[in-house]
């Protein structure tokens, strides 16, 4: 009886058997295991877990965790700090007209703001409203210590604003007397100017010539539409020159 069982060349493999191939050492039998200790996974990854530290430390660890807090404190305290200043503006300073050739400085009331150059040749310095009042100043030659001579003065500068600024077809004295503002005395004079058209509204006018020893300055109001708060208001900036 012939013996069916083959004799494959070295090497080669049978192909109707089972692949099954046997796992070949590659580690030294003498080469320790890869893990002596059961580890857990994230030990594998990152190393094994380092041992306590002696008890002596911990008022360390406390200390260390207090002045973080401290720092983080302080650094969050600064920024609330910074923020309010940030978020809260500082208050604006008050607006003034300072007229240094004139020698005088308004206090201007909320709404009014100083003209950068004087509307009216002469002056040498202006402040409007956002309602429409106008006032100017510029440094004046003294009226003279005669009797009546800061009236008279007082007029003839009236007159002349009134025909430059007001063009009025019918314009009316409201007010004419001696007054005093601080270091100031002198006189002021008002006039109303009135118009036929129906376009233009009453128009106000007020002049002061003020005189302090060594100093004279004239100081013009000019209000259109003539109403009495506007002119009340308008009369209050003009009385508050120093």
């Amino acid at each position: 009886m012939e013996d069916d069982r083959r004799v494959w060349p070295p090497g080669s493999q049978d192909p109707e058997a089972p692949w099954n191939p046997r796992l070949r050492r590659t580690v030294e039998r003498s080469a320790p295991e890869p893990f002596t200790e059961p580890l857990p996974p994230s030990a594998r990854l990152y190393g094994a877990p380092t041992a306590p530290r002696r008890a002596g430390g911990g008022w360390r660890a406390r200390a260390g965790a207090v002045l973080a807090l401290v720092v983080a404190g302080g650094m969050v305290a600064g920024l609330v700090v910074v923020v309010l200043r940030l978020a809260v503006p500082e208050r604006a300073q008050a607006a003034r007209l300072s007229d240094a050739a004139a020698g005088v400085t308004i206090p201007l009331p909320e709404g009014w703001r100083e003209d950068p150059v004087p509307p009216v040749t002469g002056f040498t310095s202006a402040a409007r409203s956002a309602g429409g009042a106008l006032v100017m100043a510029r440094p004046s030659e003294p009226a003279g210590s005669a009797p009546g001579a800061a009236a008279r003065a007082t007029a003839e500068a009236a007159e002349l604003y009134s025909r430059l600024l007001l063009h009025g077809d019918k314009v009316t004295v409201v007010e004419d007397r001696s007054i005093a503002i601080g270091p100031y005395s002198g006189h002021t004079r008002s006039l109303r100017a009135e118009y036929k058209d129906v376009v233009n509204q009453p128009a106000y006018l007020r002049v002061m010539l003020l005189t302090k020893p060594g100093r004279s300055v004239v100081v013009v109001g000019l209000l259109q539409p003539d109403q009495t708060p506007s002119r009340q208001a308008l009369e209050a900036v003009m009385t508050s020159v120093r």
